[in-house]
């Protein structure tokens, strides 16, 4: 049921913050998966004898049936219910993570990983449309984003953290084996705090059709920006595979406007703000996803950082991303979304610029603390008020959709950012060192060329935002009105 401000606080109650306080624990864990494995992979390519190819897969694997599912995982929370679709992925991820944990082989571990993606795909969606529906717009919705918002800064570098620490202890199969321990922990508040749904529609007939186009052409897109940096992006197969993508996906499009119950109804994209909410986080995402990337690189690489001493290096930009989250989304109901956004947008892109100029012979104070102090200020802002204008005006009954919308922008950006300055940072790279430059040297160069471009995408998403709708994440009335599902009715 579509919620209005003028409801009674559900956050000020204990049942209202316990609820929000699983929420953030489940996308920390969502989270956290798509990088806790990345600092594990030497240890595991010795382990499993992976071929140099075949190890990209372990986090490819992940991020591919994760971006690839992300809709329908989204748009089944609200066909099917909340509850039986997030309870259905916390279990998928619990019950992979446990297979990979024991593999013995490396095409187990990779399959482990994709079914491990199809669960965050089906729980993160689903997780958000469960806060955007019980946090009624205005001050509850703000704080609670502002608190989901604060998660994902944290659980950014906590992946990388929590990876390194088990990796040099434990073993790497622990990376694996704790996933199934923070399910457990997490399906018991489920069932008592998220109410359970009656399946209010029969799926007499559910758009398959709908369902198969939209995931085979995620699928296919994610596949291709996964391998577009190995396979070369003027290739033909890297063309072919986009081209393919784009076929099926505007097959999708076709369908879905001649279906009189459609997998993701077009009428959302009538709602003000999500399409530049959307597309502004798509951009701004693939800039930042360059921080960590590189930044990480550089860290290990150059720096000769331990894994466990990389993630201690980002705790001060997450410490200040949870205090922006937090004040931003107070200030959403002062100015609105669009000026914290640009805002934000700005300070981070002036952070990532800051980063972009990393010497060889660095220092963590004076040449990555400034810059990450500055991304984690801006960046974690920027994302609080996106998703606050993304789902303000939203129906209850397309909240899974939207949320869906705005966790495959982001996906979709990273991975597009991360395949696009791969290539860059590999050219410049490539170049100094046949000119016979210090390998040293030319890997700096290369990452410093990545850096600069991703700030300069952040400042593209802060001109996107100026065309976005200003809201203080609250409406008087629906968007839009729902659109009766007449071939799904109960």
């Amino acid at each position: 049921m579509y919620t209005t401000p003028q409801q009674p606080s559900f956050l000020a109650t204990r049942r209202g913050k316990l609820t929000l306080l699983l929420l953030c624990g489940i996308a920390f864990l969502d989270f956290v998966d798509g990088s806790i494995t990345n600092v594990a992979l030497p240890s595991i390519r010795r382990s499993l004898h992976f071929s140099v190819d075949g190890l990209t897969w372990i986090p490819s694997g992940y991020l591919l049936t994760y971006g690839g599912f992300m809709l329908l995982g989204g748009r089944l929370a609200d066909l099917l219910g909340r509850r039986r679709v997030l309870v259905s992925g916390i279990a998928t991820i619990a019950v992979s993570s446990l297979v990979g944990g024991f593999a013995q082989s490396a095409g187990v571990l990779v399959g482990a990983r994709l079914v491990q993606g199809l669960g965050a795909a089906l729980t993160l969606p689903t997780a958000l449309s469960i806060l955007t529906t019980r946090f009624a717009e205005g001050k509850d919705r703000n704080t609670a984003l502002g608190a989901w918002g604060g998660t994902g800064g944290l659980a950014s570098a906590a992946g990388v953290l929590i990876g390194g620490a088990l990796t040099e202890g434990p073993g790497w199969r622990w990376v694996m084996f704790v996933n199934p321990i923070a399910c457990a922990l997490l399906l018991v508040p489920v069932f008592r705090l998220v109410d359970g749904e009656r399946v209010r529609r029969r799926l007499v007939n559910f758009d398959a059709v709908g369902s198969v186009l939209v995931t085979g052409g995620m699928l296919l897109l994610v596949y291709a920006l996964v391998r577009a940096p190995l396979a070369g992006w003027g290739s033909a197969r890297t063309m072919g595979e986009l081209a393919g993508a784009a076929a099926v996906l505007t097959a999708f499009v076709v369908n879905e406007r001649r279906q009189r119950a459609p997998l993701a109804p077009l009428s959302i994209f009538r709602i003000n703000g999500l399409g530049f909410s959307n597309v502004t986080q798509l951009v701004a995402f693939a800039g930042f996803l360059a921080l960590f990337f590189y930044v990480t690189l550089y860290m290990q690489n150059i720096l000769g950082y331990s894994a466990v001493q990389t993630g201690l290096a980002y705790l001060p930009l997450c410490g200040i991303a949870v205090v922006s989250a937090g004040v931003s989304s107070q200030l959403i109901a002062r100015v609105g979304t669009r000026p914290v956004i640009v805002t934000g947008a700005l300070v981070g892109a002036g952070g990532l610029y800051w980063l972009s100029r990393i010497p060889v012979g660095g220092s963590y104070v004076h040449d990555l603390l400034p810059g990450l102090l500055l991304v984690g200020l801006g960046i974690a802002g920027l994302f609080v008020a996106v998703a606050t204008a993304a789902n303000a005006g939203v129906p209850g009954d397309k909240a899974g959709l939207a949320a869906a919308l705005l966790n495959a922008s982001q996906w979709l950006g990273g991975a597009l950012g991360l395949a696009i300055f791969t290539a860059v940072s590999t050219s410049r790279t490539n170049h100094l060192l046949a000119a016979g430059a210090p390998q040293s040297h030319a890997l700096t160069s290369g990452f410093q060329r990545a850096l600069l471009i991703g700030s300069i995408f952040i400042v593209a998403s802060a001109v996107i935002a100026l065309r976005a709708t200003n809201t203080r994440g609250e409406t008087g009335e629906q968007a839009i009105t729902a659109e009766p599902e007449t071939s799904l009715a109960a």
